[in-house]
């Protein structure tokens, strides 16, 4: 009986709630053990909402061990100090441009999506490596040199044209985006007549047929180059960046663009393939040939989905003026 009366005393004066004499309070009794009992008494039913913000935990906690203590004092505690903190709310934000697609998967439950204009400034660029892979030929006078039987005629099957770039996709409105870049291309001359051997002299770039006694299986001229570009293109889907079948983003669109470029020559070598006296041969012979140290021209991109349609056309001639045969190369193939 008397561990009865001490845990209720303990208890109405840490919730810090006195019964008034004139005014009867609602009371709970919960009974403990066998023969104990926790008796909460409500005078003011506002008091209710606190009770429900009460960290019951602690409060028993301390309430044992005054009982244990045989403390029968009233708490010195203020009966704020029992109250729950408040519950911290976790929102996991995700700061998106608004031009990504690539957010079906999230819950908007969880989720809380930042279009900040800032960031979105920041990612109006982006970037890609995309591969041209394509055939070239030249043009004469604004015919094929295959029309006077020339010897530096070239086969279009064979004559391979190689690119790898890397491009930067920059948003300038709306739909309309400007693709600028720098990469590597080859030029692969692979010529009609494979006994075609090509030298130079003082004067100029000499294409002959090779005399040798052999069986000559392959003869070309290839010329590297770095490039940079510039291509204002029309893009009239949705996904903002340069679409490439390597880099996971499809895209359902149709663009066009027309835009020049401009490139350096850093190699550039003739190739000849035969057997003779029943050895294989391969000699290769790296010179400038005469050939233009510079290349410019246009170049034109037709495309829809991953894969996208080329066009280059070299404004200025193959070889330097007067050293060579007049000769505009243009290559064409596939981009991705």
């Amino acid at each position: 009986m008397k561990v009865r009366m001490m845990f209720a005393s303990l208890l109405m004066g840490w919730s810090g709630m006195s019964v008034a004499q004139d005014k009867p309070a609602d009371t709970v009794i919960i009974k403990v053990g066998e023969g104990s009992k926790i008796i909460v008494a409500i005078k003011d039913k506002k008091d209710l909402e606190t009770l429900k913000s009460y960290n019951f935990q602690t409060l028993m906690d301390d309430l044992i061990t005054k009982l244990e203590q045989k403390d029968t004092t009233s708490a010195q505690k203020p009966a704020t100090d029992y109250l729950r903190e408040p519950e911290e709310t976790v929102t996991e934000t995700h700061v998106v441009d608004e031009d990504d697609n690539n957010h079906d998967d999230w819950d908007d439950e969880n989720w809380t999506v930042i279009k900040n204009k800032k960031d979105r400034h920041s990612k109006r660029t982006y970037s890609s490596f995309n591969f041209d892979i394509g055939t070239n030929n030249y043009l004469s006078d604004g015919k094929f040199p295959d029309q006077d039987n020339a010897l530096y005629t070239v086969k279009p099957w064979g004559s391979w044209y190689v690119a790898a770039n890397s491009v930067q996709r920059t948003r300038i409105v709306n739909k309309f985006f400007v693709e600028w870049g720098l990469g590597v291309s080859w030029y692969n001359f692979k010529f009609q007549n494979e006994q075609t051997q090509i030298t130079k002299d003082d004067n100029s770039v000499l294409f002959m047929l090779d005399t040798r006694d052999a069986d000559f299986k392959k003869s070309k001229l290839t010329a590297t180059y770095v490039n940079a570009s510039i291509v204002p293109m029309l893009d009239f889907g949705s996904n903002r960046r340069k679409p490439s079948v390597f880099d996971g983003h499809n895209s359902d669109s149709f663009r066009i663009g027309v835009g020049p470029y401009a490139g350096y020559r850093i190699d550039s070598y003739s190739k000849q393939k035969f057997e003779e006296n029943g050895d294989e041969r391969k000699p290769r012979d790296h010179d400038n040939f005469y050939l233009n140290n510079f290349r410019y021209g246009m170049r034109v991109q037709l495309g829809f989905d991953d894969v996208d349609l080329f066009f280059n056309y070299d404004m200025n001639e193959l070889f330097i003026e007067n050293k060579g045969p007049k000769l505009n190369a243009f290559s064409f193939g596939v981009t991705f």
